[in-house]
């Protein structure tokens, strides 16, 4: 938005610039003396092309600098003694853009045909012919609008340097720290996972070996161990990778709600709408708001049942997933971390967190995601 901004203004700017250079040139030649005989209407239309010609400087310089050239030399053939402002115009854009041979090029051009072109205006003394063509065009102006092309030219490429450097300082510390987190959870966080994992299998397998049965939380410890220790693979290979890579996301969501159901809870996942084309961070967060939920309800809501709603709109992503738990509307809430986290999550994307009671009981999150803004 900002860059399209930045182009309006520009584009403004450059209209106001070539509308003034027309209208000076115009009213030049209009109080000028010109040559009688000379076609006047075509004249004036040289000058007013001339100068609105300017207003494409920005897109097409070298275009605009032949242009302008090609008019200064025409209405000095039609007996118009006007300066060339709008070729020095042109002359500092292309410079401006990086075109330093292609410019000098066509000043030595038209500074040639200047004189020719005084002389089939009508004038048979070759002293004033080069006369005219030298108030025409100084070669001095030439000089200093193309030194301030290049002057500004270099001011822009230093910004564009220093910008870069910024960017890549700020890209390399943020790879840093990544790095970090990364070591920091491996350290902190694999050994006791694993710890965790190892004990559950062996404690289903021995039981199993005995012939007991199996107790239902054990097999949900097992299988969140192992549901641990796979995102926390996932996690740390994106953060060691350059952070784009989507560890879970919507295809991963069936098997999220599955496993809700190892921990008694009944669980079930809806799908309206067309599947689209959603951004990695979309997908990333409408898996997490649906983990954390579902754990929600697990620890907290005393429910039996959940239900998760994903609805792919024209251009947002809404979810929803209810309970059946004993939340109430007009009890104290006290947000979590994991509320706190969903509503950052949604915040960074541009879009809409609802976590509250429903009226007939239980507790419902809703979220809408924008899918263009994410892009």
């Amino acid at each position: 938005m900002g860059n399209r901004r930045f182009r309006v203004r520009a584009g403004v700017r450059d209209w106001l610039i070539a509308v003034g250079v027309a209208g000076a040139l115009l009213v030049t030649g209009v109080s000028g003396q010109h040559s009688a005989t000379g076609p006047d209407l075509l004249g004036y239309g040289l000058l007013v092309v001339g100068g609105l010609a300017l207003a494409a400087g920005r897109r097409a310089p070298v275009a605009v600098l032949a242009v302008t050239g090609l008019c200064a030399v025409g209405y000095q053939a039609a007996g118009f003694d006007v300066a060339a402002v709008a070729f020095l115009f042109a002359v500092y854009a292309a410079v401006r853009s990086g075109q330093r041979i292609v410019t000098v090029v066509v000043s030595v051009a038209v500074l040639a045909a200047l004189p020719l072109a005084a002389l089939a205006s009508g004038l048979h003394d070759t002293g004033e012919a080069f006369a005219r063509a030298r108030g025409a065009l100084e070669i001095a102006w030439l000089i200093a609008a193309g030194a301030a092309g290049e002057a500004l030219r270099q001011a822009e490429r230093r910004a564009d340097e220093a910008e870069r450097t910024r960017e890549e300082t700020a890209r390399r510390r943020a790879d840093e720290e990544r790095l970090h987190i990364a070591r920091e959870l491996h350290d902190s966080l694999t050994h006791q996972i694993s710890v965790i994992k190892v004990q559950s299998e062996v404690a289903v397998h021995v039981a199993r070996k005995r012939g007991e049965e199996v107790p239902e939380g054990l097999l949900a410890i097992r299988e969140a161990g192992r549901e641990a220790a796979r995102e926390l693979r996932a996690t740390l290979e994106a953060l060691r990778d350059d952070g784009t890579t989507a560890p879970f996301g919507l295809d991963h969501l069936p098997g999220l709600v599955e496993r809700a159901g190892g921990t008694g809870l009944r669980a079930t996942l809806t799908v309206e709408g067309r599947r689209q084309d959603v951004p990695a961070a979309v997908g990333r967060t409408v898996y997490r708001i649906v983990q954390e939920s579902l754990t929600n309800v697990a620890r907290h809501a005393d429910a039996t049942t959940a239900s998760v709603r994903i609805d792919y709109r024209q251009d947002t992503v809404a979810l929803r997933i209810d309970d059946d738990g004993q939340a109430r509307p007009g009890a104290d809430l006290v947000p979590g971390m994991g509320l706190l986290g969903m509503s950052e999550r949604v915040t960074a994307l541009g879009g809409r967190l609802l976590a509250a009671p429903r009226g007939e009981g239980g507790f419902t999150v809703q979220a809408e995601l924008p899918v263009e803004r994410a892009s």
